[in-house]
C-alpha cells in the first residue's frame, strides 16, 4: 500500500490491540516505531503538496485566474480561502500534534520568479502605438460615490485602468470608390458629370499605398505577386505590374534622403561592412552576352554580383544602414561612400570579415576582422574535437561575457577599453599562447580542420584584437550580418532584380526602412511623411532623417501620418 493512501487515524486502534498480544518490551519498541512512521509520513506528505503546488504554479500564466494560486504558495495561511486548489493533500487533523506542528513548521520562501520563455505571444496594451484608444466610463459609478457594498468608503479612481485589446483584420492596401453622377442633356447631348470631393482627386495610389507596397516588399519580403493574390483575395485587386510602377516612380521622392544618409555615412567613427551575392537578370545569361556584343558592358571580365551592406555608428546620431547592389563588391562601395568623408576626420575603425576585398582601396581604415567568423571554424570541428574546442569556446565567452556586462553598465568608449585591457587582455593571451602549443607541440594536427580554424585565429591575431588597444572597437560583425539579412530575405523570396533600377530602387527602399527600424520609428509614416513633403525634402534633406523628421514634421504643424501643405504639389 502507498504511504500517502496510509489511515493514519487508524494506527492508534492497532497499537491497542498489538499490547493486548505481546509483552511490553515489544510493545515500547513498535510504538517507537509507529510514532516516527507517522511522524515522516506526514512531513512526506506536506512536501508533496509543496511541490505539487509549485509544479502547478509554473505551468499556469499570470492572470488574475490564477493568480491566487500563486498567493498560496507564497503564504500557506491563505490557503484556506481556497480549499479546492489541493484538497487531497490536506494532512490529517490532529488536535494534539497541531500546536507543536504550528510551532516548528519554517517560514515559507516565494517560489523564484520564471522568465517568461521567448515567442510567449503576450504583448503589453502600451505597444499597440498605432491602435486607437477609447476610454470607457463605469456605468453607473464616478469617483467619490459611495461603495455599493459596504456603504461607507468612497470610490476613486485607480491609474491602471482594465485594458481589453480587440484586433481587426484589414487588407494592406484599401480602396474607395467614388461614383460621381452623370447628366446628360436631351438636346444637345452635352454630359454634366459631378464634381468629385477633395480626397477623390490625385493619383490612383496615394502616398500611404506605395509606402505599404515598399514596407511590404522591401521590409517584409513579401513579393509583387504575392501581394497581388493576397489583395485579390481580400476584394482589393492590385497588380504586380502596378506595385512596381508606383515604387518606381515615386523613388525619386525619397532619394535626397538616400543620398544624405550617404553623406552622413562617409563621417562615421565605426563602419561594418559586409555582402552577398544577389542576382540582376539584365546582367546575367544573354542579356550579359548581348551587353558584351555591344561593348557596352564596362569590366566585361567581371562576373560577380553583389549586395553590400555598410553600417555607420557615429557617437552622435547612431546608426546608418545602406544598401548597395550591383557588380561592385564591398570594398569597392565603402571607397566609393568615403570619397564624400571630410579629410580632417580621424581614421575610421572598418569591421569585417577577413576577405581582402572588403577593405576599401586609396583610404586609410583602421581594420578589424569578425571574432564570430573565427568561432565559426571551431564551432564546426566540436563533433571531431571536443576538448580543444571546448577549451577554446569557453575563453571566447568569457570575453564576450566582459563586453555585455560593459553594454548593462553603459560604460564609455574609453571605460569599456580599460575594462578589456583588465579583465579580457589576460584571457586573450593566455588562448594565442594556448592554440601557439597545441600547433607546435602537434597535439593539434596542422593541417587539420581544427588546425585551420587556429592558423586562421593566430594569422589574423592584430586585427582579432584590436578592442584591446583602440576605444569602440566591436568583438565581431554581427550587426552588419543582420541587416545584410533584410536583402537577402528579398533574394530568397522574390530571386533577383530584373535590372539595374530595380536594384537602385530596392537600395534606396531599404536603406529608408532599416535605418527608421534601428532608430525605433514607423518606417511606414516615415516614407508616408517624405512622399507627403517631397518639395521640402528636395530642398533640405536633412531635415527629413529618422531622427529628426518628426520635429520637422512638428514644426510645420503637421501629424506624421498626416497630410501636407506640398502633397498635391509634389504630385
Amino acid at each position: 500500500m502507498p504511504v500517502r493512501d496510509v489511515d493514519l487515524n487508524a494506527l492508534p486502534a492497532m497499537l491497542e490491540r498489538i499490547r493486548a498480544v505481546v509483552g511490553d518490551d515489544d510493545y515500547h519498541l513498535i510504538e517507537a516505531l509507529a510514532t516516527t512512521v507517522i511522524e515522516m509520513t506526514r512531513e512526506l506528505r506536506k512536501t508533496h503538496a509543496t511541490l505539487t503546488r509549485v509544479r502547478r504554479l509554473f505551468g499556469l500564466t499570470g492572470n488574475e485566474k490564477t493568480a491566487h494560486i500563486k498567493a498560496d504558495v507564497a503564504n500557506p495561511a491563505s490557503q484556506t480561502a481556497h480549499p479546492a486548489v489541493e484538497p487531497q493533500d490536506a494532512p490529517e487533523s490532529d488536535p494534539s500534534a497541531a500546536p507543536a506542528a504550528a510551532a516548528s513548521a519554517p517560514e515559507p520562501s516565494a517560489p523564484p520568479t520564471k522568465e517568461k520563455r521567448k515567442g510567449h505571444g503576450r504583448v503589453p496594451a502600451s505597444a499597440y502605438r498605432a491602435a486607437q484608444h477609447i476610454a470607457v466610463d463605469h456605468e453607473s459609478l464616478r469617483r467619490g460615490d459611495s461603495c455599493p457594498l459596504c456603504t461607507q468608503g468612497r470610490v476613486y479612481e485607480l491609474a491602471a485602468p482594465a485594458t481589453l485589446v480587440r484586433i481587426v483584420g484589414r487588407a494592406p492596401l484599401g480602396a474607395t470608390c467614388f461614383h460621381c453622377k452623370q447628366l446628360r442633356c436631351g438636346a444637345c447631348g452635352h454630359v454634366f458629370t459631378a464634381r468629385p470631393p477633395p480626397e477623390a482627386q490625385g493619383e490612383k495610389c496615394d502616398e500611404s499605398a506605395s509606402s505599404m507596397i515598399a514596407v511590404m516588399h522591401y521590409g517584409a519580403g513579401v513579393p509583387f505577386h504575392r501581394l497581388e493574390k493576397l489583395q485579390d483575395n481580400l476584394g482589393t485587386p492590385v497588380p504586380a505590374s502596378t506595385q512596381w510602377d508606383v515604387l518606381r516612380d515615386r523613388v525619386d521622392r525619397v532619394e535626397p534622403v538616400y543620398k544624405e544618409l550617404k553623406r552622413i555615412a562617409a563621417q562615421a567613427e565605426l563602419l561594418h561592412v559586409d555582402d552577398s551575392h544577389m542576382r540582376i537578370l539584365s546582367l546575367m545569361g544573354k542579356r550579359r552576352a548581348d551587353l558584351l556584343a555591344k561593348g557596352t558592358l564596362e569590366a566585361p571580365e567581371r562576373t560577380g554580383l553583389f549586395t553590400t551592406a555598410i553600417v555607420s555608428i557615429l557617437a552622435s546620431l547612431g546608426v546608418i544602414a545602406l544598401f548597395f547592389t550591383g557588380r561592385k563588391h564591398a570594398g569597392e562601395n565603402l571607397a566609393e561612400l568615403l570619397k564624400q568623408r571630410d579629410p580632417s576626420r580621424p581614421v575610421p575603425l572598418l569591421m569585417s570579415d577577413a576577405l581582402s576585398r572588403n577593405v576599401p582601396d586609396g583610404h586609410d581604415v583602421i581594420e578589424i576582422n569578425c571574432i564570430s567568423h573565427g568561432r565559426r571554424k571551431v564551432v564546426d570541428e566540436v563533433a571531431n574535437y571536443p576538448d580543444e574546442c571546448l577549451a577554446l569556446l569557453e575563453r571566447l565567452a568569457a570575453v564576450y561575457k566582459v563586453d555585455n556586462d560593459c553594454k548593462k553598465q553603459g560604460l564609455s568608449d574609453d571605460e569599456r577599453l580599460r575594462v578589456h585591457q583588465r579583465d579580457s587582455a589576460p584571457v586573450m593571451g593566455d588562448l594565442q599562447k594556448w592554440m601557439t602549443a597545441q600547433l607546435d607541440e602537434k597535439r593539434i594536427e596542422p593541417h587539420s580542420d581544427l588546425g585551420q580554424a587556429f592558423h586562421y585565429f593566430l594569422k589574423r591575431w592584430d586585427k582579432f584584437t584590436v578592442f584591446l588597444r583602440v576605444p569602440g572597437a566591436p568583438l565581431d560583425n554581427n550587426l552588419c550580418e543582420r541587416v545584410l539579412k533584410m536583402a537577402i530575405r528579398l533574394r530568397n523570396v522574390s530571386f533577383f532584380y530584373r535590372s539595374e533600377l530595380g536594384a537602385r530602387v530596392g537600395d534606396i527602399y531599404m536603406t529608408l526602412i532599416h535605418t527608421a527600424e534601428l532608430h525605433h520609428q514607423n518606417p511606414f509614416d516615415y516614407l508616408t511623411a517624405l512622399q507627403r513633403h517631397s518639395k521640402a525634402v528636395a530642398e533640405a534633406p536633412g531635415d527629413w532623417l529618422p531622427w529628426n523628421y518628426k520635429a520637422t514634421l512638428a514644426r510645420r504643424g503637421a501629424s506624421p501620418s498626416g497630410g501636407g501643405d506640398d502633397t498635391r504639389a509634389a504630385a
